[in-house]
């Protein structure tokens, strides 16, 4: 190569690496299109076509359900459920905030609850994971195998009823579903697998700097389990916000707000209850909504919790792949 052509093309380096404004023109970086043959497309538009059709079987139900819920049950009873709404009628939404304050206070106490123990169980959970991975906690074999335990074998409903309504006396209080939801066995076992992939390298360097265990954990371990705490932060969050059947057992009657699951769960007996009670007479029950109130009592229940699952579902795989247990 003549000495003429390396000063060219070294101009033609230092032009493009000069910024605009200084006299020259910075030359534009031209990213290269993959050019795809027609086996490879083929292959992206069936792909396309599956998973559309497949997030399209999984609308249909939700649409359904919305449709039904501003429907009259008479045009239900006659024609079934459809896409869109018959003889729309609002009778269903009537029935369920008839008394606005009790579903308000029932919306406060889900959650709050769900906030709270969310927020309580992700802390408890996340530090208990971190120390069931270090190598330098004495117990943490032993302290495994009882938590694994009990994902085999449970005491069963009436020894913890006893327990959580005679010995701890919190029959009538919001602690006795509050506390049982806080930690689960499984929660443990994934946030203890997530933590293996942290480098223990982090946690001998905090300790170099003279940082203690609960600053290792908190400013260098925390951070880097983002993926984790969204996915195990989801999963508590949706067993508090679905919980009905803790409530049915400690709560009943005893408490004035109950949780909105619970209090849905009532309106709907109460509505099948009076239905019942009237077949046999002479009372007409074609406005009496069942079959709606249920498809509305579902679209209360779920909406919230529907427009917190974008904020957390770009973590939601990782988190679920990265802790898994690796064959």
């Amino acid at each position: 190569m003549r000495s003429s052509d390396v000063e060219t093309a070294r101009t033609v380096v230092e032009a493009a690496n000069v910024a605009p404004g200084k006299g020259t023109v910075a030359l534009p970086h031209r990213r290269r299109a993959i050019k795809l043959d027609k086996g490879d497309i083929a292959l992206q538009v069936v792909s396309y076509l599956v998973v559309g059709l497949f997030a399209l079987f999984c609308l249909l139900p939700f649409v359904m359900m919305l449709s039904a819920s501003f429907s009259s049950e008479a045009a239900i009873r006659r024609s079934g459920f459809g896409l869109f709404p018959k003889d729309f009628s609002l009778a269903a939404y009537a029935w369920i905030f008839q008394a606005p304050r009790q579903i308000i206070g029932s919306y406060i106490v889900t959650v709050v609850m769900t906030v709270c123990g969310t927020a309580i169980g992700l802390f408890v959970i996340s530090m208990t994971g971190y120390a069931l991975n270090r190598k330098d906690f004495p117990f943490r074999d032993h302290v495994s195998f009882f938590i694994y335990f009990t994902t085999l074998f449970s005491a069963g409903l009436a020894p913890t009823f006893l327990w959580i309504a005679r010995v701890l006396e919190l029959r009538g209080s919001y602690l006795a579903v509050f506390l049982q939801l806080l930690i689960t066995p499984w929660l443990i076992i994934l946030m203890k697998n997530f933590m293996r992939t942290v480098p223990y390298e982090i946690v001998e360097s905090g300790k170099v700097d003279g940082a203690g265990d609960f600053r290792i954990f908190a400013q260098l371990c925390l951070p880097m389990m983002k993926p984790a705490l969204a996915t195990i932060g989801l999963f508590l969050a949706l067993s508090y916000w679905n919980e009905w059947y803790l409530s049915s057992l400690y709560l009943g009657s005893t408490v004035e707000f109950k949780p909105l699951q619970y209090h849905l769960y009532n309106l709907i007996n109460t509505a099948n209850a009076l239905r019942n009670s009237v077949a046999g007479s002479n009372v007409s029950i074609t406005d009496l909504p069942t079959n709606t109130l249920k498809m509305a009592s579902a679209i209360v229940a779920t909406g919230p919790i529907l427009m917190l699952y974008p904020f957390v579902q770009r973590y939601f795989v990782s988190g679920i792949t990265i802790g898994a247990v690796k064959g």
